[in-house]
């Protein structure tokens, strides 16, 4: 995740070192599982509605 558009999104307060490692998790583990229903449903194009 870009920093600075994660600043732009939560404008007005202060965001933790530690919060971009979890953020990263946490979106790897949201695409880990799209792809995986992607697959689950025959297709090669992940979707909005993988999400």
């Amino acid at each position: 995740m870009v920093k600075v558009a994660v600043r732009e999104r939560i404008e007005g307060l202060a965001v933790a070192d530690d919060f971009y490692d979890s953020l990263d998790e946490a979106v790897g583990e949201l695409l880990s599982d799209a792809a995986r229903r992607a697959e689950a449903n025959g297709r090669k194009t992940v979707q909005a509605r993988d999400l």
